[in-house]
């Protein structure tokens, strides 16, 4: 156990390019991660011993993409949470998201206020997803809560953060082949261990995720020492 990752984060990257690789329409690759990747990924996370797990699945710049993907993005979020969240619900697994859930419409923010309450008590594995989240956001608006008559100290902050509570992810993995963190869990990630297949992020599977695991088992984690 000592060699698998307590929190594992995921930057859902290449949906499009996926899509556009096989000549289908640009959300099919959103709506295949949402039908069949998502769910069979925690479960297996839990299996193996991981205790958290992150998907970022939509950023505080993916606003400007074109309004009909927003707006599809929109519809798979509310069958994502209407239908595939209960099912993590039925399967012990707790719900947390981070980011500024305040952008999103009424009905949206009401069920991700829901089922985070309705899976408060789970314990099997908790799945974190990111929404309308940046790095730099995060940071901004949790120093906005720091009480700054006072000295701030690493905790004060952490403590703010969207992600209180939550360890800070020993690896993260980008899918799609970009090497870059893209201002994900900036604060968070000061340690992560980094993993860039270049697998796009419909094609992640139970066993892509057995590779990863075995790739952060084989590394020397220093800290700095």
């Amino acid at each position: 156990m000592k060699h698998i990752p307590q929190h594992i984060a995921i930057i859902m990257d290449g949906n499009r390019r996926w899509a556009r690789k096989l000549g289908l329409p640009v959300l099919s690759g959103h709506q295949k991660v949402a039908d069949e990747v998502l769910e069979p990924l925690v479960e297996h996370a839990a299996k193996r011993g991981v205790r958290f797990i992150t998907f970022w699945a939509f950023s505080t710049e993916n606003w400007q993409r074109e309004k009909s993907e927003v707006e599809g993005i929109m519809r798979i979020f509310r069958h994502v949470i209407g239908k595939r969240w209960q099912r993590l619900h039925e399967k012990g697994v707790r719900v947390r998201v981070i980011g500024d859930i305040s952008k999103f419409a009424p009905d949206i923010r009401d069920s991700l206020k829901k089922v985070i309450e309705q899976t408060k008590d789970n314990r099997k594995i908790t799945a974190i997803f990111a929404l309308n989240y940046g790095g730099r956001d995060e940071i901004v608006r949790a120093v906005r809560k720091l009480d700054r008559t006072k000295t701030v100290e690493e905790p004060d902050l952490s403590a703010v953060l969207d992600t209180a509570g939550i360890p800070d992810p020993e690896l993260i993995i980008r899918t799609g082949g970009e090497q870059r963190l893209s201002g994900f869990l900036l604060w968070q990630s000061e340690y992560s261990e980094l993993y860039f297949p270049s697998f796009y992020m419909p094609e992640f599977t139970p066993e892509k995720l057995d590779e990863a695991i075995e790739e952060y088992a084989s590394r020397q984690r220093r800290f700095g020492k």
